[in-house]
Order: C-alpha cells, then sequence, then structure tokens
C-alpha cells in the first residue's frame, strides 16, 4: 500500500512540475502576442488614426494591403485595433497610452499629431512605432535623421510636391498674384510646407498670403479672412484642421469665386479645382511592408530609413475648370480627370 501512495504521490509531483513550466513558458511570450488554432504566433497591432479624411483612410487600406503582402493577414495571424481620435491630441495621447499597458506588439500613427502622441507614449517601452503621413518627422522628433532613425520609431513621409503644385497653379491662372493658405500654427506639416512653399512663390510670381488658426472652430473665419484679403486662389495642405472642414473652406472661396487648389486626389474629388497629388494608398502600402520586417524581427526600427515620398500627378476636376473659366495647357494632356 506504501508503495502505491509512493508512486502516486511522484506521478502528481512530476505533473505538477510540468505544468509549472508550461506555466513559465507561457508567461515569458509577449502580452500582445497569440497562437491561433494552427499554432502560428498573432501580433497585435495598435493603429491610431488622427482623424477621418480620405487620404488619411487611403494610408489605412495601403497599410493593411502592405501587411498583407507582407505575410500578415487579419484573422490569421494578426489583430489590429483600430482608434480615430477625431482630430484631438488628447485622444490620441488616451489611446496610445492604452494600447502601451497592452503591451501591444507595434503601434502605427496615421499624420504627425498621432505619431507624436504614439512615440511620446511608446518611448521608454520596448514597443515600436511606425507612422506615415508625416511630413517633416525629423522637427516633430520622431527620428533623429531620415537616414538612420535612432529611436524606436521609423515611418514614411509625404513631402508634398509644392513647385510641381506652383507650376501647375501658375498654367492655370496666368495672371494671378496672390495665393492664399489656411494652416493649423501647431501642426508641424503645415509649417514644414508653408516654408517651402513661401521660399518657391517668387519663383514664379506668387505672394503667398497665409493665415493660421489653432483649431477646428476657426477654419470658418480664417477662411473668411483669406477672402477679405483679395487672394486670387487657395491652396490647401494636408492640414488636419482643415482637411477635416473642407466644406467649410470651399463655401468661402466659391461664394467669392476665388478656386481652391488641393493637395491630393481626394480633394479634388470633393472640390478643390486641381492638384498635384501624392498617392496615399501607396505610401501606406509602403509603411505596411516597413512594419511588417520589424514585426518579423528582420529589421529594428531604429535603424530603418524613412521613407519619402515627394512626386506626384496631376489631377484636375474638368467641371470645377470650366466654373472658372480655366483651360487645361497641352502640357498638362495627360493629367488625370477626377468627380465626386
Amino acid at each position: 500500500m506504501k508503495k502505491v501512495f509512493k508512486k502516486i504521490t511522484a506521478a502528481a509531483a512530476a505533473f505538477s512540475l510540468v505544468s509549472m513550466f508550461c506555466a513559465c513558458s507561457s508567461s515569458g511570450a509577449s502580452s500582445g502576442q497569440s497562437s491561433n488554432v494552427s499554432g502560428e504566433k498573432t501580433v497585435t497591432v495598435g493603429v491610431i488614426q488622427y482623424a477621418t479624411h480620405p487620404s488619411l483612410n487611403d494610408c489605412y487600406t495601403g497599410f493593411k494591403k502592405g501587411l498583407e503582402e507582407s505575410g500578415f493577414t487579419e484573422g490569421k495571424n494578426l489583430k489590429i485595433d483600430l482608434e480615430n481620435s477625431q482630430a484631438d491630441g488628447s485622444n490620441a495621447n488616451m489611446m496610445a497610452k492604452t494600447m502601451v499597458s497592452k503591451k501591444y506588439d507595434m503601434i502605427a500613427a496615421i499624420a504627425t499629431p498621432a505619431a507624436m502622441s504614439a512615440y511620446s507614449m511608446a518611448k521608454n517601452t520596448d514597443i515600436p512605432v511606425v507612422f506615415t503621413a508625416v511630413s517633416d518627422p525629423v522637427s516633430a522628433e520622431l527620428v533623429k535623421s531620415l537616414d538612420k532613425p535612432g529611436y524606436n520609431c521609423t515611418g514614411s513621409a509625404d513631402v508634398l510636391p509644392l513647385e510641381s503644385q506652383l507650376k501647375l497653379i501658375r498654367a492655370l491662372m496666368p495672371s494671378a498674384k496672390k495665393i492664399g493658405v489656411l494652416y493649423t500654427t501647431s501642426e508641424p506639416n503645415s509649417l514644414f510646407h508653408l516654408k517651402i512653399l513661401e521660399s518657391l512663390a517668387p519663383k514664379y510670381n506668387f505672394e503667398v498670403v497665409s493665415n493660421g488658426i489653432t483649431n477646428a472652430s476657426e477654419v470658418a473665419s480664417g477662411a473668411a479672412a483669406l477672402v477679405s484679403k483679395k487672394v486670387d486662389c487657395i491652396n490647401n495642405f494636408t492640414d488636419n484642421n482643415v482637411v477635416n472642414n473642407l466644406s467649410t473652406l470651399l463655401n468661402a472661396a466659391n461664394g467669392a469665386n476665388i478656386p481652391v487648389f488641393g493637395s491630393e486626389v481626394e480633394q479634388v474629388k470633393n472640390g478643390c479645382v486641381a492638384s498635384v497629388s501624392i498617392d496615399y494608398v501607396s505610401l501606406g502600402e509602403e509603411t505596411g511592408k516597413m512594419a511588417a520586417k520589424i514585426l518579423k524581427g528582420e529589421a529594428k526600427a531604429a535603424d530603418t530609413k524613412v521613407y519619402t515620398v515627394s512626386e506626384g500627378k496631376p489631377v484636375y476636376n474638368a467641371e470645377l475648370l470650366k466654373k472658372f473659366g480655366m483651360t487645361l495647357p497641352a502640357e498638362y494632356s495627360d493629367a488625370q480627370a477626377v468627380s465626386k
């Protein structure tokens, strides 16, 4: 009887040791990872999109495409937690803080304010941050340099092709003198592009008349101020407050018969006259591929060069060209006509 008891006791002890070993092995895995039914690791990526407007939506579409092309499929080995901060920095901060507390495998951020929030919350952890649609990541202090980020943060930059944009505006409006710009004073991407536009404008005999706003509620008054300054046209950047309230700007401009030039194709579809447009789906796609390499352990964010796009294709709205009495010059015969 004693021998049987000893055997039972030994078996129980062995089972306990095995159970403890399994538990320890499990607890050593990243909290953001889990295994699917096939035993393949599932990674969790938190995505913070700063606002809801077409160019940022296109970035997210491309981001998912890039991940899938690189072997990460949502519902199979990838879980995405998509959050939209509704153009509110405090919301973005809270979302990033939550993602960090849940120990996600990566945080992806769409637009400069979202990227700044994500990196601010994750910089003291080992969670990499990958951004897209950030025009000047160096001045936003997301990277030390474009070639070698240095921090656990990298991504893609959209540098608007402003010289090509000025050439397009001059071709469509030969006698124009003043270009109006509405921008948010706290958005690094807008300050970056405004500086470039102001430096290039004299080359094409333009004067830039800018008006800064602090939040979305000032878009209407800011647009009215530009109109009152007798600008010949308005050039839009990818300013989140302005793009998120594009109809407000267009209403003020159209009421004064002032054409608005967009910064990408979706703005032209929604009422701007023309643009030399960056492909934001492609931008997001390249970012997704970068993210995949980092998730696989094939690259480190700190060593991954920022992918930069600075060229675009001309697009125009034929109905609006006619409305404003413009004729598409022969050199733009290959431009793409778009409509809503």
